[in-house]
């Protein structure tokens, strides 16, 4: 019997959540927005310019995406919420307890946000003991491994999308999540010790000098 571990974050989505999200109006929201007419309209790329939309656009509301990473498998749990509260966030996790099998354990990997560390939450997680809490360092959200993941479905479902409601957003993520999970595998650290150290002695050799 192996343990399970659940990277665990919520997020808005908006083109998604904290890693690279244009028009990010929350921390953790996705916006669903349509543009003109025709919907958004990609510009045209020409020599020396980069591609880019139009400006117009309509806003048809905000869902919060709250996932758990299944580090040994890659498989994703999902569910999309119109706020993100304490509330909200104990009905995913009453998610995650219906669908992970009650032998393994539960490894619960997430940032340091009020909402996971509400009362309520914290008792509904003190009455199950196979629920194992580990809260990443402040700023150090990066370490979650399900960000990369965040960051995936933000590049290939939502980034420069167009969604005439949320409900078409919710579909579209719910797809993806669908498709991914049919061909998932778990990622893998390949970057030494030594390398980062390395670009970060580069890195501090090339701000040393400058005026902040």
């Amino acid at each position: 019997m192996r343990p399970i571990k659940l990277a665990a974050l919520s997020g808005p989505i908006q083109a998604l959540l904290h890693l690279v999200q244009p028009n990010q109006t929350s921390p953790s929201g996705i916006s669903s927005f349509s543009g003109p007419a025709d919907q958004w309209t990609a510009l045209s790329m020409g020599l020396g310019y980069v591609e880019g939309i139009t400006h117009q656009y309509m806003r048809h509301g905000t869902l919060t995406l709250f996932a758990a990473l299944d580090i040994a498998t890659g498989e994703v749990i999902a569910q999309c919420k119109k706020r993100h509260r304490h509330q909200e966030f104990l009905q995913f996790l009453k998610h995650i307890e219906a669908n992970v099998p009650k032998k393994l354990d539960i490894h619960l990997v997430i940032d340091n946000y009020a909402t996971h560390k509400h009362r309520k939450v914290r008792n509904w997680l003190a009455a199950r003991p196979r629920y194992h809490v580990h809260y990443t360092p402040t700023y150090s959200s990066w370490l979650n491994q399900v960000e990369t993941w965040f960051h995936i479905i933000t590049q290939k479902a939502i980034r420069r999308g167009s969604f005439g409601s949320t409900k078409q957003l919710r579909e579209k993520i719910d797809q993806f999540v669908k498709d991914y999970n049919s061909k998932s595998k778990p990622f893998m650290w390949t970057a030494t010790a030594d390398s980062i150290l390395a670009k970060l002695k580069r890195v501090l050799k090339s701000i040393s000098g400058t005026r902040h």
